[in-house]
């Protein structure tokens, strides 16, 4: 089993920059890829970016294309998102999730590991 904890949330300006980390830890696979989803209140688990298990493919929604970017540092078993001129209506927990695989994954269904979430606040 494959334990994913996030952090690097918080609250911030709009215009600001965050940087998530997800740290995976257990029996994952050596070609495990990862994902960030974020889930705003009253709303569905959204994608928001993915990257296969090299960093050598990474996908995004049209939402964040530009301003975030998914890496990987494998030495570390982590994962980041970097959020760039945060918007409030960026506002949410974002998870990251985990999979054993080759490639990209962008529906929450497909994946196999989940962390615990961590807020992030974007203020006007």
């Amino acid at each position: 089993q494959v334990q994913l904890v996030e952090s690097g949330g918080g609250l911030v300006q709009a215009g600001g920059s965050l940087r998530l980390s997800c740290a995976a830890s257990g029996s994952a696979s050596s070609r495990y890829a990862m994902g960030w989803f974020g889930q705003a209140p009253g709303k569905e688990r959204e994608f928001v970016a993915a990257i296969n298990w090299s960093g050598s493919q990474t996908r995004y929604s049209d939402s964040v294309k530009g301003r975030f970017t998914i890496s990987r540092d494998n030495v570390k078993n982590t994962v980041y998102l970097h959020m760039n001129t945060l918007k409030p209506e960026d506002t949410a927990v974002y998870y990251c999730a985990g999979k054993a695989g080759f490639t990209t994954y962008i529906t929450a269904d497909m994946y196999d590991n989940w962390g615990q979430g961590t807020q992030v606040t974007v203020s006007s």
